[in-house]
């Protein structure tokens, strides 16, 4: 049984890896602009494909997320900018401001999915990457599930550092705590909100990327991401990035050992009753604060 669990278990950390890069962008966006972006996982969906359509002319992978994130990147800075921002300067109260603002977020799902289909339709697409086996420990693992897994890694390690350490990391911890008062002490809170809107795009699209390299990709992905994102960002503590990425591990692990114990049909039922035992037991998540 050990022998059978141990693989499951770092399968599990690799998979989850890629699970708490995309859990923390949603997890940004949420924590510091307030918006419970349900688009979350149509960025997965655009890195994934917009990943495949480069391959097909030649780009590696690897070197997609240079030329895709900061399309992605500018997209998110957009949205927040025009389109929330709007939303929040007319709204009587925080509370309202997410209820629109999430109204807004399922409208632009829907456009950014359909314009998807009409590009790319609806079709699964083979994005395979680095494929080949290699021995680890006396285990086989596929080349590009270790490969995901240092880039997710190094990625969330350096978004910590970053908002821990820099100056900016710093004002977009300031803004998601008291905006008011980050505005008064200099802070340019609207640029801030852009600018973490706009990362957590970015980390979606990279995250998307790495998923490409796993497993065929469609333009109907995204919503699966967001339902992943949502489980994984409430687990860890609802705008806490660093609880996102151990939250994301968890559930990678955790997906691992229903599919390769018992039925891969029961991992997502399985996901939300870690959810509901997770919000009876500690409502604020693993990392969250009280």
């Amino acid at each position: 049984m050990a022998e059978r669990i141990l693989p499951l278990i770092i399968v599990g950390i690799f998979q989850g890896s890629v699970y708490g890069l995309l859990a923390m962008g949603l997890s940004l966006q949420y924590g510091v602009c307030r918006v419970l972006n349900i688009t979350h996982g149509e960025f997965v969906m655009l890195g994934a494909v917009l990943t495949f359509t480069l391959s097909l002319s030649g780009i590696n992978p690897l070197l997609a997320p240079v030329i895709i994130g900061p399309l992605l990147f500018g997209l998110g800075f957009l949205l927040q900018a025009t389109l929330f921002r709007g939303l929040k300067a007319r709204a009587p109260s925080p509370a309202a401001f997410e209820g629109n603002a999430l109204l807004a977020a399922f409208g632009v799902m829907y456009v950014i999915q359909y314009i998807a289909r009409i590009r790319w339709g609806g079709r699964l697409m083979p994005s395979y990457y680095l494929a080949d086996i290699v021995s680890f420990l006396g285990m086989d693992f596929v080349k590009n599930q270790i490969v995901t897994f240092a880039i997710a890694l190094a990625l969330g390690v350096a978004v910590y550092l970053f908002l821990s350490r820099s100056r900016m990391g710093r004002a977009i911890r300031a803004t998601a705590e008291d905006p008011g008062t980050a505005g008064l002490m200099g802070v340019n809170t609207n640029m801030i909100l852009a600018f973490s809107f706009g990362l957590g795009a970015l980390l979606a699209g990279t995250a998307g990327t790495l998923v490409s390299m796993k497993t065929a990709v469609s333009t109907s992905m995204g919503f699966s991401n967001t339902v992943i994102a949502l489980i994984v960002v409430v687990l860890g503590g609802l705008g806490s990035v660093p609880g996102s990425f151990v939250a994301g591990i968890l559930i990678g692990i955790v997906s691992m050992l229903v599919a390769g114990l018992w039925e891969p049909v029961l991992t997502v039922p399985v996901y939300y009753a870690m959810l509901m035992v997770l919000l009876l037991v500690r409502p604020t998540g693993i990392l969250g604060k009280k």
